[in-house]
């Protein structure tokens, strides 16, 4: 998604008094929005939280700024400065974080991430913004720059687009497919492969993507709702951690809601139980959230075989 991030940012560049602050990365991708900016593209160096502290001082001297890192790098290592410098001022800082999830694979721990969104959603103001494919990523820098109520994230992941598969325009829920199964309500590019792995089965599922969220409480689509209430078994997932996903916030908004699915599924990313580090989709289907584990699971809720 880098490289529509970039044409985003150079459209939106040309109009606004943008400061683009850098750890040291986004080469062979982010050079057209250097040239544009000039001056105001500024390589912060493997320095997160002194970038962090810049950034606020920037925002808070009235120009547009865009923080840009590996998400662990830009969430995780600065995060004291993140609710000091900025979220407790409701600095309007627009962080984006590459390689959401399991996005840098093979190398490692320090670079998954997966506790970004939830740990910054606890943060007052935060909203957040987790595109699933290329052609969503103007629509959420637009979203996010237009954002005023403190800071906001982009999550951003590999593009994973099914060819035959036509996306919706961008919206913060979007229904993909209509099926009469159970609902599955998932986030990030791992959404359309899902939507291709069960487009066989019978009793298709309903699947949902989420590209947003902000606040302590959910927006909930009528008819989401109407069929968690009328019976249907919920799956969540996620390529995050089950403590502060979205499995949790899903989970405690129907709660207040008064709504009790069937059953409640969450399948989520898990700290290598294994040890061992390997791709993306290694560390998918070690954690039961790949395109093939999600349909079994959606399968065994359609034949009522789940224990």
């Amino acid at each position: 998604m880098r490289d529509a991030l970039c044409d985003a940012l150079l459209a939106r560049g040309r109009t606004t008094e943008m400061v683009f602050l850098t750890g040291d990365l986004g080469f062979m991708a982010l050079e057209p929005l250097r040239d544009l900016l000039g001056d105001r593209f500024i390589n912060c160096g493997v320095a997160e939280q002194n970038m962090v502290g810049v950034a606020a001082g920037l925002a808070r001297g009235g120009f547009e700024v865009w923080v840009y890192s590996i998400a662990s790098f830009c969430v995780t290592r600065p995060f004291e400065q993140i609710r000091n410098d900025v979220a407790f001022h409701r600095l309007p800082v627009r962080f984006i974080g590459s390689g959401g999830g399991y996005g840098y694979g093979v190398m490692g721990p320090s670079h998954h991430a997966l506790e970004d969104y939830g740990l910054l959603l606890t943060l007052p103001g935060m909203a957040v913004q987790i595109p699933i494919t290329d052609s969503d990523v103007a629509a959420a820098v637009e979203r996010i720059g237009q954002w005023s109520g403190g800071p906001s994230y982009l999550r951003l992941g590999r593009t994973e687009a099914a060819p035959s598969l036509p996306v919706p325009a961008y919206r913060p829920w979007r229904c993909l497919s209509l099926g009469c199964g159970p609902v599955v309500v998932a986030c990030g590019s791992m959404v359309l492969p899902i939507v291709a792995a069960c487009a066989e089965q019978s009793g298709a599922p309903q699947i949902w993507a989420l590209s947003e969220l902000c606040g302590d409480r959910l927006e909930l689509p009528p008819a989401l709702l109407d069929a968690l209430a009328s019976g249907a078994a919920l799956i969540v997932v996620e390529e995050h951690g089950a403590q502060g996903g979205l499995g949790a916030m899903l989970a405690r908004e129907l709660l207040l809601r008064g709504v009790a699915p069937r059953r409640f599924r969450h399948l989520h990313a898990c700290y290598h139980p294994g040890g061992r580090y390997g791709s993306q989709a290694y560390h998918r289907r070690e954690s039961g959230i790949d395109p093939a584990a999600v349909a079994a699971v959606v399968a065994e809720e359609v034949t009522g075989d789940c224990n």
